[in-house]
């Protein structure tokens, strides 16, 4: 039996990927408004959603945008990683509290950004630039 092996990424391409889904999530689904889900998902939000949901999503989107550029950098990987885990998991409890209902998949949702957190971490873990 042979050990097969693969070469661990490199850093930069482990920050680019978790940067891409940042931009991604901020600019094209929030600013450029391409995701009409999230849209929804913050209208739901009582007293504050259908009142504030477009300005706020729009805020959330921009500083998504910053988070991907501050991953990138590799300036302070550390604190950029706790930023990222606790504005996911504000985002998706406060999802799975008000929204529930139109998420389509819950449960992926969940697995999914798990996944990312890890390899968010993970960057936040190893040093250097």
């Amino acid at each position: 039996m042979h050990d097969l092996s693969i070469a661990f990424p490199l850093l930069i391409v482990m920050r680019a990927a978790v940067a891409a889904v940042w931009l991604y999530e901020g600019l094209w689904c929030k600013v450029l408004g391409r995701a009409q889900l999230e849209a929804q998902v913050v209208a739901k939000v009582p007293r504050f959603g259908p009142r504030f949901g477009q300005p706020f999503l729009k805020a959330l989107g921009i500083i998504e945008v910053v988070l991907a550029a501050w991953v990138i950098s590799g300036i302070h990987p550390g604190a950029c990683a706790i930023v990222e885990v606790a504005l996911l998991v504000v985002l998706n409890v406060n999802g799975l509290l008000w929204s529930r209902d139109i998420i389509p998949d819950p449960a992926g949702m969940i697995v999914k950004n798990i996944a990312f957190l890890v390899l968010a971490w993970a960057c936040g873990a190893i040093p250097g630039r």
